[in-house]
């Protein structure tokens, strides 16, 4: 076995580790052997000397992110086992091999026990991103490990993490570890949609809002729908394929607007029901009249952490009472909040009060969270990010 370098805890400090929480805190460690690099597979060992856990160091708060609580060598053996049960569990949900949807996480992280890691995989390419040192260094191991897993399911890999880790050499953070291709469409429950992993947000779309999309297409018949914070239009086109009247897509960012269009045309070509505009949404919304009876509000995320938690609270509450405001009566609202801080209690709470504020009658239809491929481990409740609500104002 390889002789990883040892941090110890202090005494008491082992007690979340032994139930299976995937992280250690700066403040419960004791002492650390000497030479320990950013991203190094460490031993992390009780007070008393006992084994623990093993992961990779990083300075900063969560200092150890574990990688298994066995003492095992972290090689090529162990990523492969890690992959594979990712890929099984797919499978069981049945969004793998499904050749109307090829778009689909397939390593969330925590969720399934790789704390770092995310991996997206469209049609024959895989997305790769860290967001720990340790998986940014272990990352070509990593993709040889996720090729042989996959074999013929992914053809490319590409590296993108410049966003995540943006203190590393620019040099590494992107670009093709396994193959190389341009072709950069995917299937989504049988529509198809342009993925920008090169220079778009995340891993190039938002997976994760893949079975609230099919949702929303389930109501949005005859509806005048505004999609808010649109992106790359993934719930414009689902309302489209659902028989909306019209649909206004609003983005601050040309980029996405500029996708939103091409992904609109590549499934409803010339069709004159939709309508993108390049905009602060806030500004859009005071500016509307009352004439949108489906409205999604899908904003990034306010608060990245627990420091910005109050304004953001403020953000959600000013933007949800903008919309009921502007609501027709009768319509339904989408809203979401994708900040990992924000509780559902957080989230609904806000929703509420917009609620008040604007003096409308509001029931909850949905209750909204990730999908099955975003898991979250039982043992680690913080990977619950994901919220949202659906609602019938009157």
């Amino acid at each position: 076995m390889v002789r990883y370098k040892e941090i110890r805890l202090k005494r008491g400090k082992e007690e979340s580790l032994q139930r299976f929480h995937p992280w250690v805190f700066s403040g419960a460690i004791l002492r650390m052997d000497d030479g320990i690099d950013e991203g190094e597979v460490v031993r992390v060992v009780t007070n008393s000397g006992d084994f623990i856990a093993v992961g990779h160091y990083q300075q900063g708060s969560i200092a150890v992110r574990v990688l298994t609580f066995n003492d095992v060598d972290i090689d090529d053996n162990f990523w492969n086992s890690r992959l594979s049960s990712a890929l099984q569990m797919r499978q069981t949900i049945g969004i793998a091999d499904n050749p109307q949807n090829n778009t689909y996480r397939l390593v969330h992280g925590e969720g399934d026990n790789l704390p770092g890691l995310i991996v997206d995989v469209y049609d024959k390419t895989a997305v790769m991103q860290a967001h720990s040192i340790g998986m940014h260094l272990c990352r070509k191991q990593i993709a040889h490990a996720l090729k042989d897993v996959m074999q013929a399911r992914v053809e490319h890999i590409y590296y993108k993490s410049e966003t995540t880790l943006p203190f590393m050499t620019a040099d590494d953070m992107s670009g093709f570890l396994v193959g190389g291709s341009d072709d950069n469409v995917a299937i989504e429950n049988g529509l198809k949609f342009r993925v920008d992993w090169l220079k778009g947000q995340k891993t190039g779309f938002f997976v994760d809002q893949r079975e609230n999309r099919l949702l929303l297409e389930h109501y949005a018949h005859g509806k005048r729908v505004l999609n808010m914070f649109c992106y790359t239009g993934g719930f414009s086109v689902f309302a489209m394929r659902g028989g909306a009247e019209l649909v206004h897509s609003v983005d601050s960012s040309a980029k996405a607007i500029e996708l939103t269009r091409q992904n609109v045309e590549m499934n409803f070509p010339g069709d004159p029901r939709h309508e993108a505009f390049c905009e602060d949404a806030f500004k859009f919304l005071e500016g509307v009249d009352s004439q949108y009876n489906l409205i999604i509000l899908d904003p990034p995320a306010f608060a990245k952490h627990r420091g910005a938690l109050h304004n953001a609270l403020k953000g959600y509450t000013r933007l949800n009472q903008k919309a009921f405001e502007k609501i027709e009566r009768g319509g339904i609202l989408f809203t979401f909040s994708c900040s990992q801080v924000v509780t559902k209690d957080h989230f609904r709470n806000a929703v509420f009060t917009a609620a008040a504020l604007a003096r409308r009658k509001v029931r909850i239809l949905h209750q909204l969270h990730q999908p099955a491929d975003h898991p979250i481990n039982i043992y680690h409740p913080e990977g619950e990010y994901l919220k949202g609500l659906v609602l019938y104002v009157e």
